[in-house]
């Protein structure tokens, strides 16, 4: 066999979970294992949880089991060292839902050849799909014009929970935002990838299979998304550029009419973003901007 690049590239995987979903968890490490090239090595992280036995056949598993619950950006951090200080021991990170499974065994290997092609290529997010309707919900598409999900395309963000991610972005700009803990984190790590030159792909066909769920299923929901809106902008874009972003949003939420509840949570969670220490502020070069603003997402919306 050729050796080519992407059979250099040693791939591992991380997953994060709370511990409630242990037959879900076991299939997704099964789909790992059954992944074409070279064995894949996963960290599972228990986030506030203890963990059920993980052996499976064909696959080497750690685990991590961490006494709270940090969030999910920490939580996944914490995954990433446990391959060396910015996953120095592996060369690309695969990082999966556990409640997720890959359908096809070649994921890996796309991914690998896909890393290989391209030097500026930083980041792949998968495209998540109902294991059932086989549908992909237009949150799911990381850009705007997201009526077609089998196009695939340059982006400006990705999808936490199926990704791919090249080692050496982490050790130039850093892993997620712990402070964020939930919701927009991948979304911070994205642009201060781009500002560092790097690009991000979503691919259609690379897919993860994850049942059809609402993001306000989770109790802290409307209240995150508007706290790390604003630690979103106030973090890592240009001064003028940060009452744009956060006004636009603003306005949108308000379109969209959603309940008296949910408001009052939003509002608070918008107050907390600009009352609140949101971690360095390291603002992208205006030529990033341009560059979101051609990849078809300007930073203001």
């Amino acid at each position: 066999m050729t050796d080519t690049r992407e059979n250099r590239m040693k791939v591992g995987a991380v997953v994060l979970t709370m511990g409630n979903r242990p037959d879900e968890l076991r299939a997704l490490l099964e789909s790992v294992a059954k992944q074409t090239g070279d064995p894949i090595e996963v960290v599972v992280v228990g986030n506030g949880s203890p963990l059920p036995e993980l052996s499976v056949p064909g696959l080497a598993v750690r685990t991590v089991e961490l006494p709270e619950n940090v969030g999910i950006p920490a939580g996944r951090n914490v995954g990433i060292e446990a391959f060396g200080p910015a996953g120095r021991d592996v060369d690309v990170l695969l990082f999966l839902d556990d409640d997720g499974h890959l359908p096809n065994q070649d994921t890996a290997q796309l991914c690998r050849e896909a890393f290989a092609a391209d030097p500026e290529l930083g980041i792949i997010s998968f495209r998540i799909a109902d294991p059932d309707t086989g549908v992909t919900q237009r949150r799911h598409v990381p850009r705007l014009r997201a009526s077609d999900p089998m196009r695939s395309s340059r982006v400006t963000t990705f999808l936490g929970g199926a990704n791919a991610a090249r080692t050496r972005v982490f050790a130039e700009v850093g892993g997620l935002p712990d402070e964020f803990f939930y919701a927009h984190e991948e979304t911070d790590l994205a642009w201060r990838a781009l500002d560092a030159g790097w690009m991000i792909d979503y691919r259609s066909d690379m897919v993860l299979h994850h049942p059809t769920t609402a993001p306000s299923r989770h109790a802290v929901y409307h209240r995150m998304v508007a706290r790390n809106r604003v630690w979103l902008a106030r973090r890592n874009l240009p001064a003028p550029l940060v009452p744009v972003y956060v006004g636009v949003w603003l306005l949108l939420t308000l379109a969209r009419r959603p309940s008296l509840p949910a408001l009052r949570a939003w509002l608070g969670g918008f107050r907390e973003g600009w009352t609140t220490p949101c971690g360095p502020r390291r603002p992208m070069k205006w030529r990033t901007v341009w560059r979101l603003t051609r990849l078809g997402r300007p930073p203001v919306i």
